[in-house]
């Protein structure tokens, strides 16, 4: 009994705590996006960035973050990402909320763009952007890239 609470215990530090650190953004380069008229990203305006990132995986990437930019701003210069979903994130990273998130893109008041393509194979970088100005980013595998698998 108490090797499977030692166990249980040792599963849930490394779910939720273990691997993880602070993002390391560039500045001035912080949150990108790819422009409908190309596939090089390019930096846009964003505020109050905290972000968690791991080694272990490509896909325990979250930012949380504002931009002044309007929804379509955005709209009529980078490209849609269709197929967003956010990914969840540790609990104690509460600023992203994968739920309320994914319900925004789900009903209209979210607007989910490509950030980065292959920021490691088959992983995009994707960011929603809600009207208000609140905005995340999270990492996750392109539609359809693990079809076939």
């Amino acid at each position: 009994m108490l090797t499977a609470l030692v166990a249980g215990v040792a599963v849930y530090y490394l779910q939720e705590y273990a691997y993880y650190s602070e993002a390391a953004f560039e500045p001035g380069r912080e949150i990108m996006l790819t422009p409908i008229e190309s596939d090089l990203p390019e930096p846009i305006l964003a505020e109050g960035i905290i972000g968690i990132d791991a080694e272990s995986s490509p896909l325990r990437f979250r930012a949380c973050f504002r931009t002044p930019l309007t929804q379509g701003m955005l709209s009529e210069t980078y490209q849609a990402y269709e197929g967003a979903t956010p990914l969840n994130a540790p609990s104690w990273f509460d600023c992203f909320d994968a739920q309320a998130i994914g319900v925004g893109l789900e009903n209209g008041e979210a607007l989910a763009f490509l950030s980065q393509s292959d920021i490691a194979p088959d992983v995009d970088r994707v960011v929603a952007v809600f009207a208000d100005g609140r905005a995340y980013a999270w990492h996750q595998f392109r539609p359809g890239a693990l079809e076939g698998n």
